[in-house]
């Protein structure tokens, strides 16, 4: 094997994160060629990565990005929330959330985006599985545009900026002016983030949930053994209740409690005198629909004991 210098071993583990005895080894198998280095790293890091990949990864981040009228969220999840506190690991998501903007809310797209010099963006989730050692799954993105207008980001329980645990995204079609329209964007996707609004308007909700909730609310009206022409005046009341919980524009604003979010929208397009629309909102929490394994730790330690 040829002789490597410690400045090459140097160098190989900053491009890659792999360990020093590894670059070591790397170079000394393609006789001291730093690319090819790499690429022997990269295949032996990918043969870990595939090994760790099929471990739940249900801890991470969420991050958003935004350039005006353009705007993306992504979710990254790891193993641990250790890992969602790693500093490449903070790197990555940044990247992938700016990268999220060119892929209009296409999972697959993004994946497949360039990263850096050849490498896609899960290429270099590949590299960070080999690097930290878990898994890691750049789970879903989402994306909202505006002609006219702004969109406008929002991030709950921030462990970075752009980051955290929730991140939503508000767009708004307009001609008014830029500044209070990002400034009415923000309290809306705080608002967006607590009160977790289904659709914006009631023609937007899945038309399947809306008819399993009225036949719900028809079964539970006929217990009452109230006349047919009752029971519809009961259940129509008891539909617009659901829509004030799951529709946006029907909501009341998280921020005074009291006012409508389509009177809140209303009025602020008065005092820029500019009609204002709500064209679209994204709302990402970490892990959600992701089933995590409950480890027994007990059970864990005999099992490495009696291994």
């Amino acid at each position: 094997m040829a002789e490597v210098s410690a400045a090459k071993v140097k160098e190989l583990r900053e491009r890659t994160g792999a360990g020093m005895m590894d670059c070591k080894k790397a170079l000394a198998e393609v006789a001291g060629e730093l690319e090819a280095a790499v690429d022997w790293l990269r295949k032996k890091g990918l043969a870990a990565a595939q090994k760790k990949a099929g471990r739940v990864a249900a801890e991470g981040l969420v991050a958003a990005a935004t350039d005006g009228r353009r705007g993306a969220i992504v979710e990254i999840n790891s193993e641990t929330d250790f890992v969602a506190r790693n500093d490449r690991f903070q790197a990555y998501v940044r990247k992938v959330a700016t990268i999220a903007l060119g892929a209009g809310g296409n999972t697959e797209k993004l994946k497949k985006l360039p990263f850096e010099s050849a490498k896609t963006v899960s290429d270099a989730a590949n590299d960070l599985i080999a690097a930290i050692g878990e898994n890691v799954q750049v789970r879903r993105t989402a994306a909202l545009e505006v002609g006219e207008g702004v969109v406008v980001s929002y991030i709950h329980n921030s462990l970075a900026p752009g980051m955290g645990k929730i991140a939503t995204l508000v767009a708004l079609k307009s001609a008014g002016d830029a500044g209070r329209l990002a400034a009415l964007g923000r309290q809306l996707a705080m608002h967006v983030a607590a009160a977790r609004p289904e659709a914006v308007d009631v023609g937007g909700l899945d038309a399947a949930a809306v008819e399993r909730e009225r036949a719900v609310l028809s079964d539970q009206a006929r217990a009452s053994g109230k006349a047919e022409e009752i029971i519809q005046k009961m259940v129509e009341g008891r539909l617009r209740k659901y829509y004030e919980e799951v529709v946006l524009l029907q909501q009341v604003f998280v921020v005074d409690g009291a006012t409508k979010i389509g009177k809140v929208v209303e009025q602020a397009a008065k005092e820029m005198g500019a009609p204002v629309t709500i064209t679209g909102f994204a709302r990402f929490a970490l892990g959600e629909g992701i089933e995590k394994v409950e480890k027994d730790f007990a059970a864990e330690v005999a099992a490495q004991i009696k291994g």
